[in-house]
């Protein structure tokens, strides 16, 4: 049974999919939809984080200007996001801008392409995206490897491409610039959480705590967080759910401590249950298996 609309507290994310603060927020929202489910409904809005990085410079993390000087402050950045926020980073070869591919727009208009196919499948696109960027050093402003994440997330690939590049995801990230600016969001992530009238928006990485205190405080007290069961079972389900996930975001979704979550890990590895993918200086974990894949080395379908 779903809520009624006008019980559900809808939190808005103003967002780049190269961020890696919004990388870094996934284990919260992961823990925000365990705990409160279907009274939450989450949206992106992309905010365009480098038009064209000869025109940028951030002078926090002096990013900007020369894209190889550039490279080497991001990765500088992300590995320092990383040892605070948990999620894995690989800065090895990363090489994300360039003269030839000098801004993140392109995955900003990709995400809006795909948000027209619907906001879940949508979704799981931008988490691709973030993954592609932060753990696999792919340049993700090529329509190449745009097209072939949209394929893995399931996406109607023609039908993607042509909403792509028709100008009509172009018009619409114009349109999510505009709803940006008129909230001043100018650093990302920037999360606006509404109910009814009412709404906050916070600037910046937050904890779980303070999302949860907020929805108190504009619902009155009305929409409450369940309980998180803890298993064996629903951490697998977990997995399969979200298909990888960090170790970070299992043991921020359950509320569990460092060998507690290793332990529960060890089991469903000792079972077969799942499998592991190095991801820079972390790692992801996936389920065994893909029934929708037929493996090469084992002739298996």
């Amino acid at each position: 049974m779903t809520q009624e609309n006008n019980q559900i507290v809808e939190i808005v994310q103003f967002t780049d999919p190269v961020c890696t603060w919004c990388w870094g927020s996934e284990p919260v929202l992961r823990k925000l939809e365990e705990g409160f489910g279907d009274k939450l409904k989450f949206s992106y809005v992309m905010g365009g984080l480098v038009k064209n990085v000869f025109e940028f410079y951030d002078s926090h993390n002096d990013i900007g200007g020369d894209p190889e000087r550039s490279n080497k402050q991001v990765a500088k950045h992300w590995l320092e996001a990383s040892a605070r926020h948990g999620m894995p980073v690989k800065t090895d070869g990363f090489n994300l801008l360039s003269k030839e591919y000098p801004s993140t727009y392109p995955q900003n208009i990709a995400y809006k392409a795909a948000q027209m196919q619907g906001e879940e499948i949508a979704g799981r696109f931008l988490r691709r995206i973030r993954e592609a960027s932060a753990t696999e050093t792919r340049i993700t402003s090529k329509t190449e490897v745009l097209v072939e994440l949209a394929s893995e997330s399931g996406l109607d690939v023609a039908r993607f491409l042509d909403d792509f590049t028709n100008g009509k995801a172009k018009n619409a990230f114009e349109e999510d610039l505009y709803i940006t600016s008129q909230y001043g969001a100018r650093g990302f992530p920037t999360f606006l959480i509404k109910y009814h009238e009412k709404s906050i928006l916070l600037r910046g990485y937050q904890q779980y705590n303070t999302f949860k205190a907020v929805i108190n405080q504009l619902t009155g007290g009305e929409i409450q967080e369940t309980e998180v069961l803890v298993s064996e079972n629903a951490i697998f389900e977990f997995i399969r759910k979200h298909n990888a996930v960090a170790p970070i975001e299992i043991k921020t979704a359950f509320s569990l401590t460092d060998e507690q979550m290793t332990g529960y890990l060890d089991l469903l590895f000792q079972k077969q249950l799942i499998k592991k993918r190095e991801a820079g200086n972390g790692y992801f974990v996936l389920p065994k298996e893909n029934p929708l894949m037929c493996n090469t080395e084992t002739g298996v379908c």
